[in-house]
């Protein structure tokens, strides 16, 4: 801006949510230079370090935890145990208490500007709207719940020494609730990583077109869910022996697997030999799930993918802009005025050789073979540049408006002399004059081109 400091237009830019108008050719060079030269290094700065954090948790719960332990899996190592207990402190420590800082100052910052959003009636935070947060917000929320059920706390506190290096030290319940935790804090940490498609327009692409058709994959799986339990119920009522169908819970399980093509083809022979009644709903329901649903379930993401696809890359560059703006508070201000100062904005921008324009531009050059242009556009004379000065006449004596007005000429008498020989009776000669006066015409129209 005017001051030297980062504009807002990119924001004006990106809060207009436009797929469009952000891939104009202005818009997009304006966000790749920032991007490259300045916002990059920064956003790459900070998801290193989340990169690393997500590293250090997998090792201390997926990786330690089996290379480590014992063949009957009820004890660790020495060696694995203390790892495993630097690992999941550095955890708690930083990745956790990190996340609870920032969760604190978003939420202390909407209740104070009164920013709220409202879910089914109840009111929250504005800044949980973006999934970032959300799963941000969920993720510090599983990791306060593990530390509560740390093992390796239990078994410290238990007493001896030999306890510390067992691999639980809690009941079953609190095994599962742990493990529990353990899963969907590891998909969260994966989920939030998906900001590093940022770097590449087309993975961003597909990631955002997924992303979008997520709802087309809930309605279908609430469509199949929904006649699932509808035959399950039904199948159940019937007077069948059958030990897949005996009850609502199996038979939904059966259901299922027939859906996922995991049923045994045996069963459907015994199907139909002691229970037609069985094998006739079964049928009905793989042609109502598994041809009718599927099929529509098919066409509905061809249709919204076509819909989607057209500004997919515009919106992958929304979502570049928007993590810029989100990235630009963070940018050290010497390296933006070092960047600034790079551009040279105070000096002419030479538009060809020889050819000084005017300042405040950024020269942008493309191959010569791109834009081929065989007559010089711009006509150039010599002299002085005074406005009293009178205009100079064109060499050729002649500008465009008489070469077209000539032209037309030319063609009105043509059409004259084919009238009067038509009467005339004369088709030959009007055949000839007319080859004469179209060959002259082309030689006229080439000159004025």
């Amino acid at each position: 801006d005017g001051d030297g400091n980062f504009s807002q237009n990119i924001e004006w830019l990106v809060n207009f949510n436009d797929p469009k108008l952000i891939c104009h050719p202005v818009a997009t060079m304006a966000v790749d230079l920032v991007w490259n030269n300045v916002a990059f290094r920064t956003f790459l700065f900070g998801k290193t370090w989340f990169l690393f954090t997500t590293c250090i948790f997998i090792s201390s719960q997926s990786v330690l935890t089996h290379a480590t332990a014992s063949k009957d899996g009820q004890r660790l190592s020495m060696d694995g145990r203390i790892v495993m207990l630097v690992f999941r402190c550095f955890i708690y420590a930083f990745s956790m208490g990190e996340m609870i800082m920032k969760q604190t100052r978003l939420c202390l910052k909407d209740i104070r500007q009164k920013n709220f959003v409202r879910v089914a009636g109840m009111p929250f935070p504005e800044y949980l709207g973006k999934w970032q947060n959300a799963c941000s917000f969920a993720l510090m929320i599983c990791l306060i719940l593990m530390f509560s059920v740390e093992p390796i706390v239990h078994c410290v506190l238990q007493g001896p020494a030999e306890n510390f290096t067992r691999t639980w030290c809690v009941d079953q319940p609190w095994r599962f609730i742990y493990a529990l935790l353990s899963t969907m804090s590891i998909l969260l940490y994966f989920i939030l990583m998906s900001d590093f498609t940022v770097f590449s327009t087309r993975i961003s692409a597909f990631t955002l077109v997924c992303s979008r058709l997520v709802s087309e994959l809930l309605l279908f799986l609430f469509a199949v869910g929904a006649c699932t339990i509808a035959f399950a119920c039904s199948i159940s009522a019937l007077r069948q022996d059958d030990a897949n169908f005996a009850n609502s819970h199996s038979s939904i399980l059966s259901l299922t697997k027939i859906v996922l093509n995991m049923m045994n083809l045996t069963s459907f022979d015994t199907m139909e030999e002691k229970t037609p009644a069985l094998f006739i709903a079964v049928a009905i329901y793989i042609v109502v799930v598994c041809i009718f649903f599927m099929s529509l379930f098919i066409a509905q993401l061809s249709s919204a993918y076509q819909a989607t696809f057209a500004d997919m890359v515009g919106y992958a560059r929304l979502n570049r802009g928007q993590i810029v703006v989100a990235t630009m508070p963070n940018v050290p201000a010497y390296r933006w005025e070092n960047y600034i100062a790079s551009l040279n904005l105070d000096s002419r921008i030479e538009f060809g050789e020889g050819d000084i324009g005017l300042p405040g531009g950024i020269c942008i050059t493309e191959p010569a073979s791109l834009n081929l242009i065989t007559v010089d556009l711009i006509k150039r004379y010599g002299g002085s540049t005074s406005a009293e000065e009178q205009w100079p006449e064109d060499p050729t004596g002649e500008d465009e408006d008489d070469k077209f007005e000539r032209l037309e000429k030319l063609i009105t008498k043509s059409m004259k002399r084919l009238m009067t020989s038509q009467k005339g009776g004369n088709n030959g000669s009007v055949s000839g004059s007319l080859m004469h006066e179209s060959e002259s015409g082309s030689q006229m129209q080439s000159g004025t081109s």
